[in-house]
């Protein structure tokens, strides 16, 4: 009898590692992906394509709070010729949540932009979806939406 209640608890206190494991390795993955999100801001505002593109998955959905939907290979260009252009970006707040190799990214954030020639500073709230592929962490969809 003692040797299967010291089983059961050598069991438990294993299983109870195991969590701690998962649950620090969740913490860790959406720090970095945390991380990767803001850099992707600062990458859109520097126009560093090659970088922006490095975490771009080639079948990204980009879509704006007026319903404008861009793919890859128009995020990038309409960087680079200044069809959109990026002043800043304050992210206000950024929640990331671990899944089986994907991190849901739901942030808030002030977005000072010129799109076609025109200003507009906007408060937006959004959604990110990465994907872990065997090269590292895509951005695959990305939803905003107008708070005001």
């Amino acid at each position: 009898m003692r040797f299967i209640i010291s089983a059961f608890f050598l069991l438990l206190s294993i299983l109870s590692a195991a969590q701690k494991k998962q649950i620090n390795d969740e913490s860790a993955t959406e720090q970095f992906v945390l991380r990767l999100h803001e850099k992707k801001f600062q990458w859109m505002i520097k126009k560093q394509t090659d970088s922006l593109n490095s975490i771009l998955d080639p079948r990204v959905i980009y879509v704006h709070s007026n319903g404008w939907q861009q793919n890859r290979k128009e995020i990038t260009g309409d960087l680079k010729s200044g069809k959109l252009i990026m002043n800043n970006v304050t992210v206000t707040e950024a929640k990331a949540r671990v899944y089986k190799g994907a991190v849901i990214i739901n942030g808030k954030g002030k977005f000072d932009v010129v799109v076609d020639g025109k200003a507009v500073v906007l408060d937006l709230l959004y959604t990110e979806v990465y994907v872990r592929k065997k090269d590292g962490w895509f951005l695959v969809t990305r939803h905003a939406n107008r708070i005001n």
